[in-house]
């Protein structure tokens, strides 16, 4: 949808996890801004279907295949860009996982992962990009944190131990970039109807518990 009161044509945005849901939200609303949008995830045939949906709305997008839990691939994720693009000036940073369960059950591999995907990826991605954000004075980087780094709830703490942290370093970055005319700031969405939430989404007491706990009544 065009917002001609929001014009981001000619800008660069990378999407991490773009390929669906919330992700696949923002860039539908920075392409429909005039963006070229870079999708990242890991599934290319998800990653393919976005591009494609975004394309025909009328918006610029490509997809970028990429493991983000792979530090040595991050680097290079910024250098193809660019080159292809041109400098990146709009960083999201909000490819996610979830992995419940209960803490004495909790795999140390599930809660490494936790920790390279939403503290770890970012901060490499940030890294990546703002060397050349702070050279032309001008980026904005937007991190999906959580609620569920401010509500403890059971069988996520890993997941918003990584949120948690995600919501300093956001903090951290703003007051640090700022001099820098790059402004930083972190989203915490509530509950959505995305893939991620599957499982609490067919669960109906937490489904009304949801309901109950939003002014409308209703996820998202």
């Amino acid at each position: 949808m065009p917002l001609p009161s929001f014009d981001l044509a000619g800008r660069v945005a990378l999407v991490t996890g773009g390929g669906s849901g919330l992700g696949l939200a923002m860039a539908e609303g920075l392409a429909g801004a005039g963006a070229q949008v870079v999708l990242v995830g890991r599934d290319a045939t998800r990653l393919a279907d976005a591009e494609a949906a975004i394309t025909r709305a009328g918006g610029r997008a490509s997809a970028a295949s990429c493991d983000l839990l792979d530090r040595d691939a991050i680097a290079p994720l910024v250098e193809r860009t660019e080159q292809a693009h041109g400098p990146i000036e709009i960083l999201v940073n909000n490819a996610g996982i979830q992995h419940r369960a209960k803490v004495e059950d909790f795999p140390a591999e599930g809660w490494d992962r936790m920790i390279a995907t939403h503290l770890t990826a970012p901060f490499l991605l940030t890294q990546a990009v703002v060397r050349g954000m702070i050279e032309r004075r001008r980026g904005k980087i937007i991190n999906t944190l959580s609620l569920t780094s401010e509500l403890g709830r059971p069988t996520i703490v890993p997941y918003a131990t990584a949120k948690g942290g995600l919501k300093m370093m956001t903090r951290g970055l703003a007051t640090e970039l700022g001099p820098h005319n790059i402004q930083v700031n972190g989203i915490g969405p509530g509950y959505f109807r995305t893939a991620m939430n599957r499982a609490l989404i067919d669960d109906p007491e937490f489904d009304a518990w949801v309901k109950r706990r939003t002014p409308a009544g209703r996820w998202g």
